[in-house]
């Protein structure tokens, strides 16, 4: 009950911000780039969970919770400007707790699969839980999405943002070295991005592959399927897999293929296609090789996504070389998130930035070592363009 007035007062807060309702809303917490920080509950072990809501100029709003690091709300104004939530998620902690989905998370240490649940690094051979068939998914059975983290606001001239920090224990789901990772959310007060910034240090030789696992429907969470929405995919490879949804090993051309959205189709237009990769994933959940060259860094435009009827559009930009498109195929309705809701059959789907699964078995894909001593640094940019501002910049450039 705690946690749902939370939420209730959150969405308050956030509504406030909105350009509707200007001159309302006196206090701090609800000016565009204030934030707010209350309770969200506690947890079995009697541990302080907390939500921060942070706002901006352009109408938008974000909560993020320091357990798992996770992306609770994304409110987001429609070509009428009428703010809706956009990401799938629960109204209170135990939905978090419990929840099976990764709705909105941080997940790691690996995001996506390692096969056999099994890698080596520098001759010795690692053992993880496979809680994915016989394979790990997402960082194994306990991964960053069922943590408790350290949160802190942080004073950003770009807007409202917090940090959360864990340490990932040496031998944690079985990955070597004691792992200090931060992830900084912050809410641009000029422009309506959201950004999330990864940084990692280790004292012993590991793999990692952080992501962010946001569910969209840009009609709003809740609402009919994502089949209607338009995609560009900006990548002319994808890394095919097998029928357990581990990488051949190959990049293959998109070109002549269902998962070919180099230019603008509607998500649903081949999802059932008969095509062995799409029987094999039940749809889209593949790795897309984003077209960077190899001597290039810094954000990139890797997907772009328009639903129609709301005219919201979304563009996510990132430091990666790969992005998993998944299509919710495996929501099935038996999951109620957000005022009881229930999430049906491809009723959002996941952009989530990457390396790409299963590299430590792989090594002719981008590595996903990191050293002792050294630093990891990845960003990724969720990005709502003003409605009618021409959509994406001509050139893929930050």
């Amino acid at each position: 009950m705690e946690t749902r007035r939370a939420l209730a007062a959150l969405g308050a807060i956030l509504m406030m911000a909105s350009p509707h309702f200007a001159g309302q809303g006196k206090t701090e917490a609800t000016k565009p780039g204030a934030m707010q920080k209350q309770s969200f509950g506690k947890t079995a072990a009697g541990e302080e969970i907390e939500l921060y809501s942070l706002s901006n100029k352009g109408g938008m709003g974000a909560s993020v919770t320091n357990f798992g690091a996770t992306l609770v709300t994304l409110r987001v104004p429609d070509k009428n400007g009428k703010s809706a939530d956009v990401v799938l998620g629960y109204d209170d902690l135990d939905g978090y707790v419990n929840g099976k989905a990764y709705f909105g998370a941080t997940v790691g240490r690996y995001a996506n699969r390692i096969a056999g649940g099994k890698f080596s690094l520098e001759s010795h051979t690692y053992s993880l839980p496979k809680n994915n068939e016989n394979n790990t998914l997402h960082g194994g059975v306990t991964g960053f999405n069922k943590h408790v983290w350290k949160g802190r606001e942080v004073n950003s001239a770009k807007g409202a943002a917090v940090e959360f920090s864990y340490l990932s224990k040496d031998g944690d789901e079985g990955f070597p070295g004691n792992l200090t990772i931060t992830v900084r959310y912050t809410l641009l007060t000029d422009r309506n991005d959201l950004r999330i910034d990864y940084t990692a240090n280790t004292d012993q030789d590991t793999v990692l592959n952080v992501s962010n696992h946001s569910y969209f429907n840009l009609a709003g969470e809740g609402s009919e399927d994502i089949l209607g929405h338009v995609l560009t995919l900006h990548a002319k490879q994808f890394t095919p897999v097998d029928n357990t949804l581990i990488p051949t090993g190959e990049s293959r051309d998109v070109k002549g293929t269902p998962l070919d959205f180099t230019r603008p189709e509607a998500i649903g237009k081949r999802i059932d296609s008969s095509d062995e990769q799409m029987a094999f994933g039940k749809g889209y959940d593949h790795n897309w090789v984003l077209d960077r060259a190899a001597s290039k860094s810094g954000l990139l435009l890797a997907a772009e996504a328009y639903e129609p009827g709301s005219g919201r559009k979304l563009q996510v930009w990132t430091t990666e070389p790969g992005i998993q498109f998944y299509s919710g195929n495996f929501l099935d309705a038996s999951i109620h998130g957000k005022g009881g809701k229930s999430y049906g059959h491809r009723a959002a789907f996941c952009l989530e930035t990457q390396h790409f699964p299963d590299s430590p078995n792989h090594p002719n894909f981008p590595s996903t070592v990191l050293k002792k001593g050294a630093t990891y640094r990845s960003t990724t940019v969720f990005r709502f363009p003003k409605i009618g501002a021409g959509g994406a910049p001509s050139k893929h450039k930050e």
